[in-house]
């Protein structure tokens, strides 16, 4: 099955999501699936990317090229509009109507995040178009990038109660902030948590612990995706430092990229920007507002909630009955998780499940299948949230396309109930079509493709394939090479891995997939002689059938040798060295 692996877009998530298109052509298995990339550039056009290109490190090395790039910045497409009536370069792919999709792939798994890409938009281009795509469907979509409407939702379905303000633009009034302060820390408290509703990755989120009202104008602002510059600070800059502060506009996680808006006028580029307040601070103006082109029209303003947060993944039963996996515990390292801390390394840690009771942890599955059922999600979604320390659960931010590199949470917990990434996959594919065939559109098309695929799935399954043995010393160097070859064994399709870990007691332990998924191999060997937590075992016992189509029989315990040599029915060996 041809698989067009959509990534890229407008949003200011499109290099988490390249990332995650990363993951899915380099992690669908072969033997079943054809990986088709193609990117959605800022303009909304579909170009079937040369393959090459999905090794470069970031969207602009490749795209727009160098040349086109000006006065030594590295900016986005969208600073050069012109380019939207040009064709696409020849070398970097071709460019594919949407009418012409189904002569270059059979399915689309989106990879997409943000506005315009996850919130119903892409699902219903490519339903007109009778195109299968992953994921929820236009209903779940629609709630699951919308914040504000999440949280009055969420509440009608499971009575939860959080405090919250929306705040318009047109009432974020500069001679009114003080009093708005005064209103916001009456009601809701301090801390204030800020978001910007309708971002993912933790984009456009602040909190303002102190009782400032320069940090919360300041975090306010943030949200809405304008910054106050004053004449002070811009002249205290030179040149080397405005261009420093110019790129900064220009990267999409920590500026408010281009284009921005000035009084009216749209700037594209950043040395047209430094221009531009070079004039306007020459003539005695002491302060001014630069806001994106995209910026939100509200913010959400919530109470701070304290407790441990957790993040968990729900997916489905053949039947469309939910299945919520193992809760992950977020423990953060950082004051303020926003998207430079989120996908920073050492920002957090992560521990499944959450450490509290057997009991509550079920209770967090059970409101977290709920959820899902009402809000009319289905195939998967990743809901956050908080345990209280009075045993409150509290949940915020469906997200219906979770994070998708290959250690994300949404893999994690499937790892948990056996599936690796690869078969993770296959299942959001499966489950997709199968989900798109109950909204009773070119139906028996999609039975028939679902026929042929299932038929597939279960021979390659139960076919017995050759092991190879993948050994590592106890390193995070070592840790990090094996899972990237675990997994690109497991995308090959022809033969099995088996990691085994030569641990610092000079023992050889044979681990189970979920031991492949974890931060740091410290976390591993803490997990050697650890009963496995009875929460996990309950889990993948309720998920078995789906398990076994996926990934047959799944062995979930450690088993330690004193030589490697001694491990049974293994083909080829790979040792890992330094």
């Amino acid at each position: 099955m041809r698989i067009g692996v959509f990534f890229g877009g407008p949003s200011r998530e499109r290099e988490i999501s390249f990332a995650g298109g990363k993951t899915a052509f380099e992690y669908l298995d072969k033997s079943l699936f054809e990986p088709i990339p193609i990117f959605v550039d800022s303009f909304g056009r579909f170009i079937k990317l040369e393959h090459s290109y999905m090794y470069a490190s970031q969207i602009r090395d490749f795209y727009p090229a160098e040349n086109v790039q000006l006065d030594g910045f590295k900016t986005y497409i969208d600073s050069y509009p012109h380019l939207a009536s040009e064709p696409v370069p020849e070398n970097i792919g071709l460019e594919l109507a949407p009418s012409e999709f189904k002569d270059h792939f059979d399915f689309a798994f989106l990879a997409m995040h943000g506005p315009g890409c996850e919130d119903g938009a892409m699902q219903g281009l490519l339903e007109w178009y009778q195109i299968p795509y992953s994921g929820p469907g236009l209903m779940g979509s629609a709630v699951g990038i919308d914040k504000i409407l999440q949280n009055e939702m969420i509440a009608l379905v499971n009575g939860q109660q959080k405090k919250s303000w929306t705040l318009r633009y047109d009432q974020w009034v500069q001679r009114e902030y003080p009093l708005l302060f005064q209103v916001l820390k009456k009601h809701l408290g301090l801390p204030l948590v800020i978001k910007a509703p309708h971002q993912g990755s933790s984009i456009g989120v602040a909190i303002v612990k102190e009782d400032s009202l320069e940090d919360f104008i300041a975090a306010v602002n943030q949200c809405f995706f304008q910054i106050e510059v004053t004449a002070e600070t811009w002249k205290s800059l030179d040149e080397k430092g405005k261009r420093t502060w110019a790129q900064k506009m220009a990267n999409l996680d920590e500026g408010i990229g281009f284009p921005v808006v000035l009084k009216g006028e749209s700037i594209y580029l950043p040395q047209q920007l430094i221009n531009q307040l070079d004039t306007y601070f020459t003539d005695q103006h002491e302060t001014l507002f630069l806001s994106s082109s995209n910026a939100e029209d509200q913010v959400l303003v919530e109470e701070f909630v304290n407790g441990q947060e957790f993040s968990c993944g729900c997916i489905q039963f053949d039947d469309g009955k939910p299945l919520a996996l193992p809760p992950s515990e977020v423990i953060k390292m950082v004051d303020v998780f926003d998207f430079n801390a989120k996908y920073k390394p050492g920002a957090s840690r992560k521990r499944i499940p959450v450490d509290t009771t057997l009991s509550k942890n079920q209770e967090i599955q059970q409101v977290i299948a709920q959820v899902f059922e009402q809000l009319g999600i289905n195939v998967c979604v990743r809901i956050d949230g908080f345990l209280t320390p009075d045993g409150t659960i509290l949940l915020h931010d469906p997200n219906t396309i979770p994070g998708m590199s290959p250690t994300s949470f949404i893999f994690k917990q499937m790892a948990e109930i056996g599936l690796n990434v690869t078969q993770a996959l296959t299942y959001l594919i499966r489950q997709s079509i199968r989900e798109r065939i109950r909204t009773g559109k070119n139906t028996w098309n999609l039975r028939s493709l679902l026929q042929l695929l299932d038929t597939k799935i279960k021979k390659e399954t139960w076919t017995v394939k050759p092991s190879t043995a993948i050994v590592f010393e106890a390193s995070d160097e070592d840790y990090v090479q094996t899972r990237l070859l675990y997994g690109k064994i497991n995308a090959e399709g022809k033969s099995k891995p088996v990691p085994v870990l030569h641990a610092a007691d000079g023992k050889y332990y044979k681990l189970p997939n979920a031991f492949m998924f974890k931060e740091y191999v410290a976390d591993v060997e803490a997990l050697l002689l650890e009963k496995r937590h009875p929460l996990l075992t309950e889990t993948a016992e309720r998920a078995k059938q789906t398990t076994d189509f996926y990934a047959g029989e799944v062995n979930y315990q450690v088993r330690k040798y004193e030589s490697p040599e001694l491990i049974e029915e293994i083909t080829d060996w790979i040792f890992i060295k330094k």
